[in-house]
């Protein structure tokens, strides 16, 4: 006598199964959940203590995924990888400029954005520098730029260098490299200029 098709799966292969997918489901929305609540790029170390795994190849898996995914739905966000295993998920280029006037709040005001344009042009540069330049006040500009993790102060003898951070390069949308970097600031600076006369 033949088994009809259902008498023939194994139960305990379909749970399997479905635990596995279950799984899976609930690994890519941590990673979802993550990426979005970080609001800046994570790298594959802390993707994976999201997903309580050492397994950087697992993590890496899942977030491609995820990417795919986001790929497929056509939305107005995707999640695209950055250099050294970084990923974020941000709005499309294309949308930026139509919804840009609902967000509610600058990232900076006008002196701490100033301060840092400075300092990203000028990079490395000495904070006794900045603060010629942007006079006393700046030093709370910096105080800001550093616990926002836009700008590293390093000890170089008995001064201080200053430079931006790779958060600050991805924030922006900016090259990691600083002479790339400094290319584009020339030409959005100039550009800038255009606009305002």
């Amino acid at each position: 006598m033949k088994k009809n098709k259902l008498q023939s799966i194994d139960p305990d292969n379909l749970q399997q199964s479905n635990n596995l997918e279950e799984k899976a489901n609930k690994n890519l929305a941590l990673l979802e959940a993550a990426l979005y609540v970080a609001g800046r790029p994570l790298d594959l170390r802390e993707l994976c203590s999201v997903l309580s795994t050492r397994s950087k190849k697992k993590t890496k898996k899942y977030i491609k995924m995820l990417i795919q995914e986001y790929s497929s739905r056509k939305t107005a966000l995707e999640i695209i990888e950055l250099k050294d295993d970084r990923f974020v998920l941000q709005l499309k280029a294309e949308h930026t400029p139509l919804v840009k006037k609902l967000v509610n709040r600058p990232l900076l005001s006008s002196g701490p954005l100033k301060t840092l344009s400075y300092i990203a042009y000028r990079q490395p540069v000495s904070q006794k520098r900045v603060i010629e330049v942007r006079g006393q006040h700046a030093y709370g500009h910096v105080k800001i730029l550093r616990d926002m993790g836009l700008v590293t102060a390093e000890r170089s003898g008995r001064s201080i260098a200053l430079k931006t951070t790779d958060y600050f390069a991805d924030y922006f949308g900016l090259a990691l490299e600083t002479t790339s970097m400094k290319r584009e600031l020339k030409r959005i600076f100039r550009t800038g200029l255009k606009e305002e006369k």
